[in-house]
Order: C-alpha cells, then structure tokens, then sequence
C-alpha cells in the first residue's frame, strides 16, 4: 500500500447531551511536536473547561497513535475518539473533544456515546483526501545522460524536487513506493549513472 487517507484541513463540530457540550476539533498533524502544540493552545482556550480529551493516529502504517481521556472514566473518552479514527481509516489526523460539564451524569454509556459521535461529527465536517506515500532519491549523473534519466522522470511522473545541471548533474526527486523497484531497474540499466535514497533528507 503506498496510499493514505486523511484530512486536508481542521474542521470542528458540537455535540450537546443533557446540558453538556462537547466540542470536536479535528486536525491534520505529521509530528507529535505539531499534536503538543494544538493541545496546549486548546487548553489555554478551553481553560474552563471540565474536560479537554483526544486521540491521534501518524504514519502512512497507522502504527502510531494514543488515546487519552482526561479525568473522564477509563476507556469513555479518548478511545471512542480513536475508533472513529480506525472506522474511517484516518491517519496524520489529531481529534480533541472539549467537554463542558451540564450539571446531569451520563453514564459509561452515554459518555462512550458522546465522544464518540462528536468525534464522528468531526470527522465528518471535514474534507477526506487520499495522498500517495513516497520516498526522496538522489542520481548523480554526467551531462550526457540528462536526456535518459529525464525520460525516466517522464515516463514515471516523478517528482523533481531540486535539480543542478552542470558537467555534472544532480537530480532530487520523489517516488511512490508501489513505483521503487520500476524506477530502479530503469536506472540500473543506464552506465555511470548513481541511484540513491536521499537519506540525509529523509531523516
């Protein structure tokens, strides 16, 4: 798989049950730093607020997420947030709930409810997209091979992302993964011409 889905912009949505509000916010995030950021801000925002609860989920894998309920019952919070994450298939997406205490007890049940369709509603007020997972390569070549590692580019819609045409060329580019090993036996095919992660990049 060398496809994701996520949000392209924030959205929010409220959700009332018996006096108390929550508020959902959604939000495009690719770094931890980016998700401490927005909680703090909504914190300060929301400073009165009984409750300010959320899940994340990051990586084109999915393999990095966290729930987390604050103060609210254990498992009535941030993980019905995150399931509605996992039921649309989100990633690189944070989704905060702000809860506003109405004066009646919800119950487990009506609080898993409650977050779970103010996240829900959240999810969708927002724009779904799909992006393609790449990868950053480097080839260094001499002038007289331009013309042939172009065609490549060409012929595989690559991304160029820098490039230094001299006596000697350097060219940076993106790759979907589903494309690597293609694009390599092309370039393997060519003498004198280097084929390379840009790991500096990538790091």
């Amino acid at each position: 798989m060398d496809t994701y889905l996520t949000i392209s912009s924030p959205s929010e949505a409220l959700y009332k049950d018996k006096g108390s509000k929550f508020y959902a916010f959604a939000y495009p995030v690719q770094t931890i730093e980016q998700i401490k950021e927005i909680l703090a801000e909504k914190r300060k925002e929301y400073y009165d607020a009984r409750h300010v609860c959320y899940a994340y989920m990051l990586g084109y894998e999915r393999e990095v997420f966290r729930a987390n309920d604050d103060g609210e019952p254990s498992g009535t919070a941030g993980r019905p947030i995150l399931g509605q994450i996992n039921s649309s298939n989100l990633t690189d997406i944070l989704i905060i709930v702000v809860r506003y205490f109405g004066g009646t007890l919800l119950g487990t049940s009506g609080l898993i409810q409650a977050y779970k369709t103010s996240a829900a509603e959240a999810i969708a007020a927002a724009t779904i997209e799909e992006r393609i997972v790449e990868k950053t390569f480097v080839s260094k070549f001499g002038y007289q091979d331009l013309n042939a590692v172009m065609r490549i580019m060409k012929d595989f819609d690559l991304t160029i992302v820098n490039q230094i045409q001299e006596m000697d060329c350097t060219l940076y580019f993106r790759i979907r993964l589903g494309d690597i090993e293609r694009v390599k036996d092309r370039f393997d095919k060519l003498d004198f011409v280097s084929f390379d992660e840009d790991i500096i990049e990538e790091e």
